[in-house]
């Protein structure tokens, strides 16, 4: 912020007091403040916008920051007693013993029915030698029992590396052997995937859960045999887990690669449950939360069960996601809260409108991916009185909240604090290598208001909010941090996207790095296109991406569409494709596909896509090709060679 700036607000105060001393001080007093008036008048005229600003911005940063205080203090609460998960859960158990904590398929788990199971859970494998430091990995679909397992292991000390239930193979080894498990527990209908890889986990101690009691199982222990001979006592551990332990691996979602082990504490835990619980406004005592998402990514794991094991919010859980189940579910079980995440706020309106789609009770919903363009005619068909849009990551420190409404926006940083205090900042990159541009002092240059950057969290090792836990990876973790970021000796984590931010503090996402495309001289936004491209064609599944033309400098957009039924009419889509972009930004080729391949959060993956680019040759799915504002035609053989050629018109 200008030096002049905070002047001027100085003055202005004083300007105030001086009125009262005019009172009693008389007409030499008066003379004086009149003077002062006029020469601040300069300082006035040139930052009134700002003035604005904050004054229009005030109540929502009042709001925001009240409830950070709180979230802030709760967490130096935890830090200050070494307070784990655990602890929290074991106490609120001992308590609150008969209160729901979860509910699926029709039985409600209580605070003592998971306590228990998870001590049966610990029993089990301290009697098999388990110690902290330890690591098991959990392959099973969403189910009470699952948060029992890790929370039991985690009265141990051990931590438990959550599983992608889809994983199959060689990316399933990879998940097991980074996090160098000792053992595996997964469930009976997932075992084809663990049968599969046996020869490549040896060593890895594997324990089945669902088979019936007694039965022998090959080369497996059974968890439900077991789990009869132990104990529902708390475990008696010699070394205790602490704030700063780790509690979970967490992968990210693997669309750039092989999936990374995030590493989880305590500590991160229970900021993001803290964050989740006192910068949403919830309500402890009301308030019921619908949870479809997998356990096994931040949203689901950590969002979805922090308020249940900690704050007591219980939290419904359904196996998977449901379009024709969202609302129906929500409506049986009194739902105020629900979640979401990637696509399917678009699923949900692509669904024949019906009598619950507004009969249901949700007052909030929150979640990462809605789309601009479809944000206010969710509102509208859905009647939901708040959307609460967060941004972050499993591993990074740059999070941020939308808790106002404002439609679009994945956040925002209150006016009234200082640029050089915010925890996070826009930074400028080069559009072809992402790296970052310093200036001629060496360090960072700031985005401009409006201006797309690459998101960044200033680390801060010892504050819950701003450390850098990183990955299981140590060249993983590097490759994500920056040094000398706006002074000498500071770091940053780097978020990996572009997002823009405008004047009144507002974040709005733009771009992951490498999805972000130039053609014919100007960037395009691939997560803009997909939007539009979606809305257009119907809310079908689209993704976007730039393919390289021989002789054409830059990449020509090319967007994969989801039309198995071959319903789409080309005619309109262009026409529609028209009015909601500019041409530069419109896809010169399309690919008819019968299913896009999608991570467990419903990213859709688009690697393959963009390598096999727009051959007939090579492809089987139709493809087409815009010449111009013509018609979108098919890509024969003939027309593929004169478009690497040069003859067809791009």
């Amino acid at each position: 912020m200008d030096v002049r700036f905070v002047v001027l607000v100085l003055a202005l105060v004083g300007l105030m007091a001086a009125g009262v001393g005019t009172r009693i001080q008389g007409a030499a007093a008066r003379i004086a403040q009149i003077a002062f008036a006029v020469a601040l008048l300069p300082l006035v005229y040139r930052y009134h916008r700002r003035i604005y600003v904050i004054v229009k911005t005030l109540p929502r940063d009042v709001k925001f920051l009240y409830r950070y205080i709180n979230a802030d203090i709760e967490t130096k609460g935890f830090v200050r007693n070494n307070t784990t998960v655990i602890k929290i859960f074991t106490e609120r158990a001992r308590i609150y013993p008969n209160k729901p904590c979860f509910i699926f398929e029709g039985r409600i788990w209580t605070n003592l029915d998971i306590e228990k199971l998870s001590n049966q859970v610990a029993s089990v494998f301290q009697k098999a030698g388990y110690v902290k430091g330890d690591a098991v990995a959990l392959l099973m679909h969403n189910r009470p029992e699952y948060i029992a397992i890790w929370l039991g292991l985690g009265k141990l000390g051990v931590v438990t590396a959550l599983i992608n239930t889809n994983l199959r193979m060689q990316p399933l080894v990879h998940c097991l052997l980074a996090a160098k498990v000792k053992a595996i527990i997964y469930t009976q209908e997932l075992g084809t995937a663990i049968n599969e890889i046996t020869d490549t986990i040896q060593g890895i101690d594997r324990y089945e859960w669902g088979s019936p009691l007694g039965e022998e199982l090959d080369d497996a222990k059974n968890v439900d045999q077991l789990l009869t001979e132990a104990s529902t006592a708390p475990p008696v551990v010699d070394h205790i887990p602490g704030y700063r332990d780790n509690l979970l691996y967490i992968y990210t979602s693997g669309t750039t690669g092989l999936p990374k082990a995030a590493l989880m504490p305590h500590s991160r835990y229970l900021l993001i449950t803290m964050a989740t619980y006192h910068m949403l406004g919830l309500r402890a005592n009301s308030d019921i939360m619908y949870n479809p998402l997998p356990l096994y990514h931040t949203a689901g794991g950590l969002v979805g069960t922090g308020c249940a094991l900690v704050k007591g919010i219980p939290s419904v859980l359904r196996t998977k996601f449901s379009v024709s189940a969202y609302w129906t579910d929500c409506i049986k079980h009194n739902c105020t809260l629900a979640q979401y995440i990637g696509e399917m706020c678009r699923y949900l309106l692509s669904a024949p409108p019906r009598p619950e789609d507004s009969a249901h009770s949700v007052r909030l919903m929150v979640g990462n991916g809605m789309r601009p363009q479809l944000w206010q005619e969710f509102v509208n068909r859905f009647k939901i009185e708040q959307i609460t849009e967060v941004y972050g990551s499993s591993e990074g420190n740059a999070n941020i909240v939308n808790v106002d409404n404002q439609v679009g926006a994945v956040g925002f940083i209150p006016s009234i604090i200082p640029k050089s205090l915010h925890p996070v900042a826009l930074i400028r990159v080069t559009p072809d290598t992402c790296e970052p541009i310093r200036g001629p002092d060496g360090f960072c240059i700031r985005a401009k208001t409006n201006e797309p950057g690459m998101f960044i969290g200033l680390i801060k090792q010892g504050n819950a909010s701003r450390e850098f836990n990183g990955y299981l990876d140590k060249e993983a973790s590097r490759s994500k941090t920056i040094q000398n970021v706006f002074s000498k000796g500071d770091k940053a984590f780097l978020s990996g996207d572009i997002l823009v931010q405008d004047e009144y503090g507002y974040f709005y996402f733009k771009d992951r790095t490498g999805d972000t495309y130039r053609w014919k001289g100007e960037n395009v936004a691939t997560a803009e296109v997909e939007g539009v491209v979606s809305n257009v064609a119907g809310h079908r599944d689209a993704t976007v991406y730039g393919v390289q033309v021989p002789g054409m400098e830059g990449k020509a957009g090319m967007a994969a569409i989801v039309d198995p039924d071959s319903l789409l009419d080309f005619k309109a889509l262009a026409e529609g494709l028209d009015k909601a972009l500019p041409s530069y930004a419109r896809p010169i080729f399309l690919r008819i596909v019968k299913e896009l391949e999608m991570t467990g959060t419903f990213k859709l993956k688009k690697i393959n896509l963009q390598k096999e680019g727009f051959d007939p040759n090579k492809i089987q799915d139709k493809v087409y090709f815009r010449s111009g504002n013509k018609e979108y035609v098919q890509v024969t053989p003939e027309l593929y060679e004169e478009i690497i050629s040069g003859t067809a018109k791009l």
